[in-house]
């Protein structure tokens, strides 16, 4: 007879727990963010006002991996969003 015996199951089911918490506090609109897609600075700083939003939301959460995972997820998706929009808008800027 083989006994094996599993452990961490409580730090996960922890993890898996503050995940869900953490998702609750980035249910709904995380901010609004304004400014000039011909201005790179402007762009950046737009980029950086929607991380630190979403770094503070989670903070409480912070070092747990899931957390991590899926809010560099969250955070690459609004950076590649906000650049897409800046990039419409210029170039819809350009043509009229």
């Amino acid at each position: 007879m083989i006994s094996l015996k599993i452990t961490g199951l409580d730090e996960l089911q922890k993890q898996i727990d503050d995940a869900a918490k953490a998702l609750q506090a980035l249910d709904g609109e995380l901010t609004a963010v304004r400014y000039n897609p011909n201005d790179p600075s402007s762009v950046e700083a737009a980029v950086v006002q929607i991380e630190q939003t979403i770094d503070a939301k989670i903070s409480p959460y912070r070092g747990n991996k899931i957390v991590e995972n899926l809010t560099a997820q969250l955070k690459e998706r609004y950076r590649q969003q906000i650049y897409d929009r800046a990039a419409k808008a210029r170039s819809q800027g350009e043509t009229s």
